[in-house]
């Protein structure tokens, strides 16, 4: 993994535009151009971007592949996605697909149940090194329905077992979630699936030193939703 600076993305961005300009010879056109490269990592544009991506991929009109040898071997220099989704290992949810976006877009980070407390440094430090180093400025903490581990969550503890190897250590960080949904109306699992995505968010957000001091300063936003696997609409939590 090669390390760059945090500012690398937009300064590679502005010496490629930059070039442009001086083969036209036009200034204004190349303070407008950074402009518009500047405004497109902008998180709420970012967050619009991918919904908009996901309205398409519930109709099945997908535009984006962005998958072939080609688009990759233009990647091979350096990376800049958008943003980070914080997603669930669950074979069902695949980020790229489901916001229709290509090779390079989105910085994913996977895990059994998409937590973050008790992730340990791993997950943790792979969202920092993108925060940090890659300038992405939108995270999106991404659960799903019928979530595999957050039925455990709740199945375990009502049973009072213990679950053999590391799985009980995976699922034990959820917790937390399943006692903080408890007494909510409506159907048990999606409360407890939502209350895992809040959880998530709000460790994010106060994330030292590097991801709460970007989201204190307005550069990075971080949001929860929800991923329906049997109509495939991306939803906002909170």
């Amino acid at each position: 993994m090669t390390i760059r600076s945090m500012q690398d993305p937009s300064r590679r961005e502005f010496v490629r535009l930059t070039g442009l300009a001086a083969a036209s010879l036009s200034l204004p056109l190349v303070a407008s151009a950074v402009d518009q490269a500047g405004s497109a990592r902008d998180p709420e544009v970012v967050l619009a971007r991918l919904l908009e991506g996901n309205k398409r991929f519930v109709n099945g009109k997908l535009t984006n592949p962005g998958r072939s040898p080609k688009d990759f071997a233009a990647l091979a220099d350096g990376q800049a996605p958008l943003a980070i989704i914080v997603g669930c290992a669950d074979s069902r949810v695949a980020p790229e697909l489901i916001f229709d976006q290509g090779v390079g877009d989105l910085f994913v980070v996977r895990v059994a149940g998409n937590i973050v407390s008790g992730a340990g440094p791993t997950v943790k430090g792979s969202i920092e090194y993108a925060v940090a180093e890659l300038g992405v400025g939108l995270i999106i903490v991404l659960g799903h329905s019928q979530c595999g581990a957050v039925k455990a969550a709740i199945q375990h503890i009502d049973a009072k077992d213990v679950l053999p190897g590391s799985i009980d250590a995976l699922i034990d960080p959820i917790r937390p979630a399943v006692t903080a949904a408890a007494g909510r109306p409506g159907d048990k699992l999606t409360n407890v699936i939502k209350a895992n995505v809040e959880a998530g968010v709000e460790r994010l957000k106060n994330l030292d030193p590097i991801v709460s001091t970007a989201v204190k300063a307005g550069k990075v936003k971080v949001v929860g939703a929800t991923y329906e696997l049997r109509t495939g609409l991306v939803e906002l939590v909170g």
